[in-house]
């Protein structure tokens, strides 16, 4: 039987029946709805007008479903009872657009208690339906209610609402094909939502690489899957659509609409999107948990309250607070967001398989971090190794999420089969006619053909290696395996071990590096600063600090200099306070922010590192620490890096002799103002920058080496590429 004859309530007659929306229409009307909202003064970007277009099509999307299910309960000769009751129905108050509008519109949608579309006084439009219960074993109600508590209506013109709400009555949202074609376009709409969002630590997983999850990881009919982190809904729309494929009956559409598909999201508008993305697609009652996935116990989580498939991309970068993180097990306890879904979703895996069940199996996206991570980390992935079977590791190019982030991801697939006992790597390549993934040549879904082909038969190539998990014990539980793949020119060419080995990792690591090198990473995050980003200015953060002592003749104080670029704090030497020309120091502490009256001009700011804690600085060198956690340390660390500051204080620095021309005085920095995010994506600077770094050191430790090796031995090794 064809999906779509049985993927929506049959259509039945109806009187005074309307033509369906055509896409161009559906697309104009959109459209014109959107121009409207831009005249609101209460809107501001799409963040904030595509959460109202959204509840305005999910109130009308409901109302017409609900018709057909009205015309078709008449026709059953069976009583039909409205999820939303009169007059608060689309068709009460929004189709004619002759209703209300101005103040009168305003009131009745935003005020607890209002003159009602039918002459009388009662509630509101959204506090009624934030009321709304199942107490009458409808679902519905209760998932209206719980999205409509985290809705608000900003738009201050009645007229405009007014206007916006004609529009979407212009959809009809009548047949499965309009549906599909209301469904792309609102996935267009997403996809703005998602440029929109990621400058406030939103990144949402690119539909092909969704795609991708799902399709390997192949859900059945019948069992059970959960994506615990949902987003917008982008995994549990494609494991719905590759699970309809797979409808043959009634009850088969029964079990996928009931049975099949579950999530959780926190955040309000994510679980609005959330929803009205399933609805679209064709899912009458999403089960979406609107709270957080990570508040229960996980000792606690028992079988009954497992599934078969997870696939995710959970939150990284982020911190949960201490009342989530006694939900786990002491030893593996930490305020890394993305450590503690992995944990959950190991724990929600099914043990035991039903007859002609696939064992339960899980796809979840991680940062790099996670792989080379040690301590919990390591402990998290000992017991995922020794209690699952991580068959394989995709490893995902940089780009793949941009432009959102640049942090290198991975894709890690594991189940129930039993312990490790190796694990396949696969690098997903760049196409070769560019370098990285942009937002205008993102990736795309048959990229994966080749791994597609691979992951059927599997077999060691450039592309893909593996490792047994007794080597992976022994190192600690390092999984961040870079590629073993060296090619020469010519296989004929014999070289040293020794030689090849320095050019494999160098080859590697210098395509690694270089797009990092390359990309200023405060220019790819400011790109999207806008307005989300706080102004503070520095005398409102910073605090003198340091704990001043006067010099004992016997004593011996380490030193402390500021290296110029950037390049921070530094021991510079150890004397006796005989030695010295001040009668005075100041002790330093971990996490100080200090700076060079004299280098400022040139780069010389740092954090203090905790290697240099109780060291000593003269009064050359002021010294500071951080009144809130507004600005991380090491985010100051890195804004004061950047070549573009140096040359702002270059400029305030002045003075009629050379020496104090150079100066930099307290009052310029207190008065100085900078742009700094929230602080996830602080910490997704700081995670960025950290990596560009170390592989740069990499590299040149590297490159040192070769140059050590001699000239013939390197001809011999790029024979053909000199």
């Amino acid at each position: 039987m064809n999906y779509k004859s049985i993927s929506m309530p049959r259509k039945a007659k109806m009187k005074n029946s309307v033509s369906p929306t055509t896409a161009q229409a559906l697309g104009s009307l959109i459209k014109s709805a959107r121009d409207i909202m831009r005249k609101d003064k209460g809107l501001n970007g799409e963040l904030d007008r595509l959460p109202l277009l959204t509840w305005i099509m999910f109130l009308k999307f409901l109302d017409d479903l609900e018709l057909q299910r009205e015309e078709e309960a008449k026709l059953a000769g069976k009583k039909f009872r409205s999820a939303i009751e009169p007059p608060y129905r689309w068709r009460d108050w929004a189709l004619s657009p002759q209703g209300a509008t101005g103040e009168e519109l305003l009131a009745f949608i935003n005020q607890d208690e209002c003159t009602r579309p039918d002459g009388k006084r009662g509630p509101g439009l959204f506090a009624y339906l934030r009321g709304l219960t199942s107490s009458n074993g409808d679902d519905r109600r209760t998932v209206i209610a719980t999205v409509f508590k985290g809705v608000d209506n900003r738009m201050r013109s009645g007229y405009l609402l007014r206007d916006v709400v004609n529009k979407v009555a212009g959809i009809h949202f009548s047949s499965s094909d309009e549906l599909h074609t209301l469904g792309s376009l609102y996935e267009s709409m997403l996809r703005e939502m998602r440029d929109a969002a990621g400058d406030s630590g939103e990144f949402y997983t690119p539909r092909p690489l969704v795609r991708f999850m799902v399709e390997v990881t192949d859900p059945q009919l019948g069992e059970s899957v959960l994506d615990p982190a949902a987003g917008t809904g982008g995994f549990l729309v494609e494991a719905f659509n590759h699970m309809s494929r797979q409808l043959k009956t009634v009850g088969d559409r029964k079990t996928l609409q009931e049975k099949s598909l579950f999530g959780g999201e926190p955040k309000s508008l994510p679980y609005l999107l959330c929803q009205m993305n399933l609805l679209l697609h064709g899912l009458d009652a999403p089960q979406i948990d609107p709270n957080n996935s990570l508040r229960f116990k996980l000792s606690e989580i028992g079988e009954k309250d497992r599934v078969d498939v997870i696939l995710t991309n959970p939150p990284f970068g982020g911190e949960e607070e201490k009342g989530i993180q006694g939900n786990f097990p002491e030893d593996k306890q930490t305020s890394e967001t993305a450590l503690l879904f992995l944990q959950l979703i190991m724990r929600k895996l099914r043990k035991t398989s039903s007859a002609g069940k696939q064992l339960a199996r899980a796809a979840v996206v991680v940062p790099d971090g996670i792989l080379a991570g040690d301590g919990v980390c390591a402990r998290i992935k000992e017991e995922l190794l020794k209690e699952f079977n991580l068959h394989t590791i995709l490893r995902l190019p940089g780009g793949v999420f941009a432009p959102y982030t640049g942090i290198p991801t991975n894709v890690l697939f594991f189940d129930r089969s039993g312990p490790t006992r190796e694990v396949w790597f696969y690098e997903h390549p760049l196409p070769l006619d560019r370098k990285t993934y942009t937002k205008t040549a993102p990736l795309t879904f048959e990229e994966f053909s080749p791994c597609f082909e691979w992951w059927k038969n599997r077999i060691d190539s450039p592309q893909a290696w593996r490792v047994t998990s007794d080597s992976v014990k022994a190192s600690a539980y390092y999984l961040d395996i870079k590629n073993p793949s060296f090619r020469a020119e010519d296989s004929s060419i014999r070289v040293t071990d020794k030689t090849a080995h320095l050019a494999e990792n160098l080859s590697k690591l210098e395509l690694e590096a270089i797009p990092f090198l390359k990309q200023n990473v405060w220019r790819e995050f400011e790109a999207t600063e806008s307005s989300n980003w706080e102004s503070i200015r520095l005398g409102d953060v910073l605090i003198e600090a340091g704990q001043e002592e006067q010099v004992s003749l016997e004593q011996s104080y380490r030193m402390v200099g500021v290296r110029l670029a950037g390049e921070g704090p530094f021991l510079r030497e150890t004397k006796l306070g005989s030695e010295l020309s001040a009668t005075k120091l100041n002790r330093l502490s971990t996490g100080f922010f200090i700076y060079s009256r004299l280098f400022a001009w040139r780069g010389a700011f740092g954090i203090v590192p905790p290697e240099l804690d109780n060291c000593y600085v003269s009064n050359e060198f002021p010294t500071y620490r951080l009144r809130d956690d507004r600005i991380l340390p090491e985010f100051l660390r890195l804004y004061f890096s950047r070549p573009l500051v140096w040359q702002a204080v270059e400029k305030k620095c002045q003075g009629t002799t050379k020496a104090s021309r150079n100066r930099f005085k307290e009052e310029f920095l207190f008065d100085m103002i900078i742009s700094v995010p929230k602080k996830s994506v602080q910490l997704e600077i700081i995670q960025v920058s950290n990596r560009a770094w170390s592989l740069a050191n990499s590299v040149h430790s590297l490159a040192a080496k070769f140059s050590a090796l001699s000239l013939d031995a390197l001809a011999e090794v790029y024979r053909g590429k000199l």
